[in-house]
């Protein structure tokens, strides 16, 4: 199995930065975070025609997590700072007559 050390997430977003959105990049996943600082540079010089603001990060991917449900979670800060983190999903579960649900 192939670890994984980071993702690569790429923003876009209007001028103003109230509307902003994930873009789709041509390497998502990276086994050592080196090599996804190494390519972060290039890769947003090919996407910045997409939107008026692109922006990207190289997220940690927390070998602890690998077994777990994750998610990966983003904001862009008023201050237009990207920030982003991969978090464990926790899962609610119910038992009703016997039978368990899982939310």
């Amino acid at each position: 199995m192939e670890h994984i050390a980071a993702l690569l997430l790429i923003v876009g977003c209007s001028q103003d930065m109230k509307q902003c959105e994930e873009l789709p990049s041509p390497v998502t996943v990276y086994e050592t975070s080196v090599e996804c600082d190494t390519e972060l540079p290039a890769i947003l010089g090919r996407l910045d025609h997409l939107r008026p603001r692109v922006m990207g990060t190289c997220v940690f991917v927390d070998p602890a997590l690998e077994e777990q449900d994750a998610e990966l979670v983003w904001d862009v800060t008023p201050d237009g700072a990207l920030r982003a983190s991969i978090e464990a999903v926790s899962m609610n579960v119910a038992s009703v007559k016997g039978k368990t649900l899982h939310e």
